[in-house]
């Protein structure tokens, strides 16, 4: 089931096109990376479906009908430029925010009281916001986005300023929150951790939506007939897997040798297989496919 989807979405700033009919089609209970440059239009699609600016032509479609004000209470939404209130309290502001997006006072308290004590940040609850570190600061900021239990959440830069231990929990949260049926929207220009958090992923560059799909599916599109082999190596192993296959030693530890061999075009896989095991003892045979990481340079670099 499609949750959200972007049709034909353009967005013009005075001589500047921030999107140009992009299109997208986010399916419900999935964590969809959005990915592009800076600059590529990512931020504008999340204002849009914020509502905080309308597209210029095209619409947004929200759990199955056009996007209207009164979805917003549906939606969390972590911007990547942080805004807290720094002379409030911490406790006071979590409670206040919580409150503007529909809960009670007492339905806030039990709410926070749960989320305060997984991030262990219990203890600030009467601290002004200035005290906490900016780690702290982005926990408070994660926790008040989540707290209403939207059916949408969008992260922008999530992991922006965290050290690895506080981005690895944020990760597992998000997991967790897809797997209690939220549907998330993460936008990013960092693709390091793209293959371990999203399901599907859209590329956006200069505006328009070039590349779309499953992680799987992308990688497997650009595949390159790439081989990763290990084999029992002495130098004369090593000598005839570069000259039948021009496949030079990348590692060599102990009595193993790895190597990169590309699939020959009259050849299948398994029919390598056997030609490299009547050449070398081959002790291991996996295919090589892309990142998500060296996809995105490769298509943003050819636009």
């Amino acid at each position: 089931m499609i949750f959200l989807e972007a049709k034909e979405v353009v967005k013009k700033f005075a001589n500047h096109t921030a999107l140009d009919g992009l299109s997208l089609q986010v399916p419900q209970g999935v964590v969809y990376g959005l990915l592009g440059p800076n600059g590529a239009g990512k931020t504008t699609l999340i204002r849009i479906i914020n509502q905080i600016t309308r597209p210029d032509s095209g619409e947004i479609i929200f759990d199955g009908h056009r996007l209207a004000p009164q979805d917003i209470a549906q939606i969390g939404y972590l911007p990547e430029e942080r805004g807290l209130y720094k002379k409030m309290k911490v406790g006071e502001e979590a409670v206040y925010l919580a409150q503007l997006k529909g809960l009670s006072r007492h339905d806030a308290l039990i709410r926070l009281k749960y989320w305060f004590e997984k991030f262990e940040i219990q203890p600030w609850w009467d601290k002004k916001v200035e005290e906490l570190s900016k780690g702290m600061q982005q926990k408070l900021q994660f926790v008040v986005t989540v707290l209403h239990e939207p059916k949408l959440l969008i992260f922008d830069e999530p992991f922006s300023g965290f050290d690895p231990i506080n981005a690895n929990l944020l990760k597992n949260e998000m997991m967790e929150l897809r797997q209690k049926g939220a549907t998330i929207l993460f936008s990013t220009h960092n693709m390091s951790s793209v293959e371990e958090v999203c399901d599907n992923v859209t590329l956006i560059n200069r505006s328009k939506d070039v590349l779309s799909g499953t992680v799987d599916d992308i990688r497997e599109k650009y595949k390159e007939g790439l081989f990763e082999i290990k084999f029992k190596a002495d130098d004369s192993a090593v000598a005839k897997v570069r000259e039948m296959f021009g496949a030079e030693a990348k590692e060599r530890k102990g009595s193993i040798c790895r190597a990169e061999v590309r699939l020959p075009a009259d050849l299948t896989p398994n029919q390598l297989i056997h030609k490299l095991n009547d050449t070398v003892e081959l002790v291991g045979f996996n295919e090589k496919l892309p990142s998500i990481n060296e996809i995105f340079i490769k298509v943003v670099g050819n636009k």
